[in-house]
C-alpha cells in the first residue's frame, strides 16, 4: 500500500537474549489483520504430519522428503539439539541446497533456538566474523563443496577461539568433528519441546552493509508468517504448487521458498544444489514447477535454454525476477517464449522481503517489464523533497520488516522517525507500482549476491602495490554487475592486475564472488573538497569508456 507518513514510532523490548524493535500500534494492527498470528512454523509442522503424512515437501534428486518423514527427523534434531543447548541459542548452518538443511532449519525451529543461514560461497574471513558476531553454538557444514575443504577451514577459522561452536558435517569425511547421522543415534532423555513465542527472534540472517560490515538482520515467526502470507496472496500459489529452488537457501528468497512455503503454502521445494539452466528447464519440466524465483542472470539462461531446447515450461505460473536491475526487454521476450507464465520484476531486501510483489498477470506486461510491482502488505513511501512523481529515497515498513538488528548501534540511520526502513535506493511511483531508478548506497549486486565495496577496499589496502583503491561496480550484460577495482599503484611499484589482487584477496580468506574482475590503474582518484572519493565520478568515467569502446568495434 502506499502511504503518506504517520505518527508511529518503535521502542524496544527484551525478548530472550534479543533486544528487538518494537511497535505496539503497528503489531496489534497486524495481528488484526491477520498478518500475525499466535501459532508458528511447529505448529503447521504438526499439521502437516498428522493430515498429510505423505505429501512431499522437498525433493533433493532421488529423496523426496514428505511430512511424517520430515516431522519426525526434525523431532529428534530438536531431542539432540536441547540435550546441547538451551532455548534460544543461536545454531548456524553452511549448507548448499540439500534436504538436509531442511531438516536442521526445522529442528532449530522446534527447540526453540535461532537459526542462522551462512552463505556456503563465504570463506574464513566472512565465516568468522559471522560466528563470533552471533555467539554460534553449533555449525553444520558440507565436508568438501564445489572442491572447497570445510572441514579444513572450520580447523582454521576455529583455531585458538574460546566457546568455539560444535561442529556438525553432514555429508563426507567429518574429520576432526561429528558426522550427522550420529546425532540421530545418540541416546538422549526425551525432553519436552519449548513453547514457542511468535513473536520471538528465530532467525539471523547476515546482508553486507555499506559501512563494509555485514549486519545480522532478526527475524520472527510472525515476520516471515506475514512474508509468506503475502506470497499465497498475490502469487497465485496454491495446495500441490512446486517452487524451483536454485537461488542459495541461506538467501532469505531461498530460505522462504524451501522451509515455509512447503508448509505454510502447501508447495512443494525442488532444490538445486547449483544453478545450470539446462538441468534446472529439464528438472522444472519433468517436476512440473509452477513457481520460478532468481536473479537476472537465472532468467537470461532460462530464456536460452528454453529457446535452445524447445520447451516452453506449461506447468509454469510464474517467475519472480528480483536482486539486480532487470531488462525491460528481458521480462517482455520470457513472457513471449514462457507464454503461460507471468514473468515480473520485484523489489526487496532482507530487511523487508518481498516489498514489491510485482505483477503477477499476463495483462499487466508493460508494468511486470517496466516497473518493479505493486507494494502487497508493506507500506511504501518516496521520501523526497519535491512532489509528483520524482524520484526519492525508497522507505518501506511493514509485518514482514525486520525487527532490527542484532546490534542496535546505528539503527537510527537506517529508520527513520516513522519507523520504515531508509533503504537507500531511489524511486517514483508509476500508476501505483514502483520504479527502482538507483541506489544511493555503495553496494554492488553481481549474479545477486552483494558486495561491499568497503570491505574488499580495507582488504585490497594492505597489498603492496597499492596506494589508494575504489572498487566501483560497471555493467555487466552476463552478472548484472562486475566490481572494477580503480587503483593508484604504491611509489615505485608496478600495477596490480587481476590475478594479483585475486591471489591477496583469497589469501585473506574472501569468498570468490567478491573479487574484482576488472583492474584500472589511475594516477589518482576523484575526490571532493572533503577528501571524499567521487565514485559516481569514477563510474561515469568507465561507463564512458566502455561506451566508446563498444561503439568503436561495431560495424
Amino acid at each position: 500500500m502506499r502511504l503518506t507518513a504517520g505518527s508511529e514510532t518503535s521502542g524496544r523490548v527484551q525478548k530472550g537474549a534479543f533486544s528487538l524493535r518494537w511497535n505496539p500500534v503497528l503489531a496489534e494492527a497486524a495481528y488484526r489483520d491477520g498478518h500475525w498470528v499466535p501459532t508458528t512454523l511447529a505448529d503447521a509442522l504438526e499439521q502437516a504430519a498428522a493430515q498429510t503424512p505423505s505429501r512431499v515437501l522437498v525433493v533433493d534428486g532421488a529423496v523426496r522428503l514428505d511430512s511424517r518423514h520430515t516431522h519426525d527427523r526434525a523431532h529428534a534434531l530438536a531431542q539432540a539439539l536441547l540435550s546441547r543447548m538451551a532455548p534460544g541459542s543461536v545454531v548456524s548452518f553452511m549448507l548448499p541446497n540439500w534436504h538436509e538443511a531442511a531438516e536442521v532449519y526445522l529442528g532449530i525451529t522446534l527447540a526453540g533456538m535461532v537459526a542462522h543461514p551462512v552463505l556456503p560461497s563465504l570463506r574464513d574471513h566472512e565465516l568468522r566474523f559471522q560466528l563470533q558476531d552471533v555467539g554460534s553454538r553449533m555449525l553444520f557444514i558440507p565436508s568438501v563443496f564445489r572442491r572447497h575443504d570445510y572441514v579444513g577451514m572450520l580447523q582454521r577459522v576455529l583455531e585458538g577461539q574460546q566457546a568455539a561452536p560444535e561442529v556438525v558435517v553432514v555429508r563426507g569425511e567429518p574429520g576432526p568433528y561429528q558426522a550427522y547421522p550420529t546425532l540421530f543415534e545418540d541416546a538422549v532423555a526425551p525432553r519436552a519441546l519449548p513453547a514457542l513465542d511468535p513473536d520471538a527472534v528465530r532467525l539471523v540472517m547476515y546482508t553486507s552493509g555499506t559501512t563494509g560490515t555485514s549486519k545480522g538482520v532478526l527475524h520472527t515467526h510472525n515476520t516471515l508468517h506475514a512474508l509468506m502470507r503475502q506470497l499465497g496472496a498475490h502469487w497465485r500459489v496454491e495446495p500441490g504448487d512446486a517452487f524451483l529452488v536454485p537461488s542459495p537457501i541461506s538467501h532469505i528468497g531461498g530460505s522462504i521458498y524451501a522451509f515455509e512455503a512447503p508448509l505454510l503454502l502447501g508447495s512443494r521445494a525442488v532444490l538445486m544444489e547449483r544453478w545450470e539452466a539446462e538441468p534446472g528447464l529439464r528438472l522444472a519440466e519433468s517436476e512440473g514447477c509452477s513457481h520460478i524465483c532468481g536473479a537476472t542472470p537465472f532468467l537470461e539462461q532460462l530464456l536460452e535454454a528454453g529457446r535452445r531446447l524447445d520447451s516452453r515450461l506449461p506447468a509454469l505460473k510464474l517467475f519472480i525476477c528480483g536482486g539486480a536491475s532487470v531488462p525491460p526487454a528481458l521480462i517482455r521476450e520470457a513472457a513471449a517464449h514462457f507464454s503461460g507464465a507471468a514473468i515480473t520484476r520485484v523489489y526487496g531486501s532482507t530487511e523487508v522481503p518481498v516489498t514489491t510483489v510485482g505483477c503477477p498477470w499476463r495483462k499487466d506486461l508493460a508494468l511486470a517489464a517496466e516497473t518493479d510491482g505493486r507494494p502487497g502488505v508493506a507500506q511504501v513511501r518516496i521520501a523526497n523533497p519535491g512532489s509528483g512523481n520524482a524520484d526519492g529515497e525508497i522507505r518501506v515498513r511493514g509485518p514482514q520488516m525486520l525487527v532490527g538488528y542484532l546490534h542496535a548501534a546505528g539503527e537510527s540511520e537506517v529508520f527513520d522517525a516513522d519507523g520504515y526502513y531508509r533503504t537507500g535506493d531511489l524511486g517514483r511511483w508509476r500508476d501505483d507500482c514502483l520504479v527502482v531508478s538507483g541506489r544511493s548506497k555503495d553496494i554492488i549486486i553481481r549474479h545477486g549476491e552483494n558486495i561491499a565495496p568497503k570491505e574488499v577496499e580495507d582488504l585490497l589496502l594492505g597489498h603492496p602495490d597499492i596506494a589508494e583503491v575504489a572498487v566501483v561496480g560497471v555493467p555487466d550484460a552476463r552478472t548484472g554487475e562486475r566490481a572494477c577495482a580503480v587503483v593508484v599503484p604504491a611509489p615505485g611499484r608496478p600495477a596490480p592486475d587481476v590475478a594479483s589482487l585475486v591471489a591477496f584477496l583469497a589469501a585473506h580468506g574472501v569468498a570468490p564472488f567478491k573479487f574484482p574482475e576488472q583492474v584500472e590503474a589511475w594516477q589518482s582518484l576523484p575526490r571532493n573538497d572533503t577528501g571524499k572519493v567521487l565514485k559516481h565520478v569514477i563510474r561515469a568515467a568507465l561507463l564512458d569508456r566502455s561506451q566508446a569502446t563498444a561503439a568503436g568495434a561495431s560495424p
